[in-house]
């Protein structure tokens, strides 16, 4: 069985820093948690791609799946998933997609 194996835009890897930096303001350990649990998420979905939610409405052949209070949208590749961005929740979704943000 190959190994499948998950790639991060650019975008994806900002988002991971200002999560960090948000919630290490407050708290370092639990900031250093959260992104340990997002990229534990990342492995997991490289390895059950099919594991997410198809949000077509927001972009095509993109996926949601949610870990802590964020949510990460990634898409299937041919070598496993490219993670395309990493939001909060409460972020109004839809618009940061249309807008490109």
């Amino acid at each position: 069985m190959s190994r499948r194996r998950f790639k991060l835009a650019k975008l994806a890897e900002k988002d991971l820093d200002d999560i960090w930096l948000s919630i290490a303001q407050h708290n370092l350990d639990r900031a250093d948690k959260v992104l340990d649990e997002i990229q534990a998420r990342f492995l997991l979905l490289s390895r059950f791609r099919e594991m997410g939610i198809a949000r077509e409405e927001l972009a095509p052949a993109l996926r949601s799946f949610p870990v802590d209070k964020f949510l990460i949208f990634y898409r299937l590749t041919k070598q496993g998933i490219e993670i395309v961005r990493v939001l909060p929740g409460q972020k109004d979704i839809e618009r940061i997609f249309q807008e490109g943000e």
